[in-house]
């Protein structure tokens, strides 16, 4: 029931708020319980000291906990966050972001992930998330 690349842009495109839109997020990869996303870099992103802004991280990962949801499912329901918790861990300065959210476990009106926040061409993440999401549809 895994989504296409072109079924999980779709998603993206369809279900999030303009502002959303305007990080540039892309999905790279969907399978039966993650997502990947990419975040690109922009300045307009960074906070003072040139480091990718943490809000900007924290919407990237609630964005493809969304993605990974709806490929577990088959398809896009309705689903709002309960819960988010973010660890930043290291600062990202002029690199794109690839975001990994894995489904850890998946019922049928909650849905719970672990997502990972990598620098490209970076060895550990730059952030950890946690998410919890009730599942309306």
């Amino acid at each position: 029931m895994t989504l296409s690349l072109a079924e999980a842009d779709k998603v993206l495109a369809d279900n999030f708020s303009p502002w959303v839109l305007e990080l540039g997020l892309s999905v790279k990869e969907t399978g039966d319980l993650h997502a990947v996303l990419r975040l690109p870099w922009s300045d307009l992103l960074a906070r003072e000291g040139g480091g990718l802004s943490g809000q900007a991280l924290m919407a990237a990962a609630d964005t493809a906990t969304v993605i990974a949801v709806s490929s577990a499912r088959g398809g896009f329901v309705p689903m709002t966050t309960v819960q988010q918790s973010t660890t930043f861990q290291r600062a990202v300065v002029g690199a794109d972001v690839l975001v990994e959210a894995r489904i850890t476990k998946l019922g049928k009106r909650m849905a719970f992930a672990d997502i990972a926040m990598t620098a490209e061409g970076a060895q550990e993440p730059a952030a950890r998330a946690s998410t919890v999401y009730a599942l309306m549809g």
